[in-house]
């Protein structure tokens, strides 16, 4: 039987990782699973901690090597992934892991755990609500931006295949859903 896991997934902009941070400060069972990266990181990130940042071609041997769960090529030479010896570790120490990941690495994710992963999709409240929060990061260029923008519009189109959808429009009422929402299926599940 697998672990339990819960799936946190989003366009670019929309808050997963506020959410994340806010059910880990309720719930003290969850651990963050570190996911596996090949792009630069970014001036306010922490190697280990926002990520487990590798180069590109190191990244294709663990593919290689089958070292994780699931992976992809979000942008072009731009690799995600969840490294197995990541969950491992998180079990080990009793926890269970919490993913803050794109749309794909989320149904990825939850069609590897099925029943054991509650998958929750973070929506944002408009396309123009995304676009202010991508423009205010000051992370990218127009050109990615832009990129960015039209990947998040076609991600929305996947909400309806997660098992909950919360709606980021306030962080107290939106983290508060979530937390209930994770409550509920880790209660369930115990039963």
């Amino acid at each position: 039987m697998k672990e339990k896991a819960i799936i946190v997934s989003a366009p670019s902009g929309a808050g997963k990782t506020t959410i994340v941070r806010h059910l880990m400060a309720a719930l003290p069972i969850l651990e963050f699973s570190v996911s596996a990266c090949s792009r630069l990181k970014r001036e306010n990130e922490t190697d280990d901690i926002d990520y487990n940042f590798i180069s590109p071609e190191a990244f294709r041997k663990k593919i290689e090597a089958d070292e994780f769960v699931e992976w992809e090529e979000v942008y072009p030479g731009n690799y995600y992934g969840t490294l197995k010896s990541e969950l491992t570790r998180i079990w080990k120490d009793g926890k269970i892991p919490v993913f803050d990941v794109d749309v794909v690495g989320g149904l990825n994710l939850k069609k590897y755990f099925g029943e054991n992963a509650l998958s929750i999709f973070i929506q944002p409240p408009s396309v123009e609500t995304l676009e202010y929060r991508l423009r205010n990061r000051g992370t990218e260029s127009e050109e990615s931006l832009r990129k960015r923008i039209g990947k998040s519009m076609q991600e929305l189109g996947y909400a309806d295949r997660f098992d909950r959808t919360v709606v980021n429009d306030e962080l107290d009422r939106s983290g508060n859903e979530a937390i209930r929402i994770v409550e509920e299926f880790l209660g369930h599940q115990e039963s």
